[in-house]
């Protein structure tokens, strides 16, 4: 069955969330270009990510050491699969937090890889809240997560 170029995007997107949430570092190498970049809002140390195999340490180390979950709330994929947006929810379970935010993606030609990503975060990050989210938004109302995704089974 023919994809078109933005359900493939899509697939592309929901492949290297679940390569995050299992923890899968050769899964999330597979899933960027080798120069491939992650931005971030300021604040996060060694931020932007650069290449595939630093963006794949970088979120092993938050599921080792934050218990880090996402959840991917909404997907918008331009028709031609060049470009996508996301919304997501970045669950800290480990220390307690929860974050907010989108992406915008740009893809390989081919729309294999994933070139570049940009985050953005709906508020700075609030130490003192354990959930960091827009202000006076019902996102029980429209459907978004309200718990982090149960872990991986551990693989032995």
């Amino acid at each position: 069955m023919n994809t078109s170029p933005a359900e493939r995007a899509e697939a592309l997107i929901r492949r290297y969330f679940a390569a995050c949430n299992d923890a899968d570092h050769a899964a999330l190498v597979d899933c960027f270009t080798e120069d491939g970049v992650h931005y971030f809002p300021p604040g996060l140390p060694g931020a932007p990510w650069r290449g595939a195999v630093a963006i794949a340490d970088g979120w092993v180390w938050c599921v080792k050491t934050l218990g880090s979950r996402w959840t991917i709330e909404k997907v918008l994929a331009g028709a031609d699969g060049r470009e996508a947006v996301i919304e997501w929810t970045h669950w800290k379970t480990a220390v307690n937090e929860v974050l907010r935010g989108d992406e915008w993606y740009i893809f390989n030609d081919d729309i294999t890889k994933i070139r570049e990503i940009r985050a953005y975060y709906a508020s700075p990050v609030n130490k003192g809240e354990p959930v960091n989210k827009l202000h006076d938004f019902d996102y029980q109302a429209r459907g978004y997560a309200l718990q982090a995704p149960s872990p991986a089974p551990k693989i032995v």
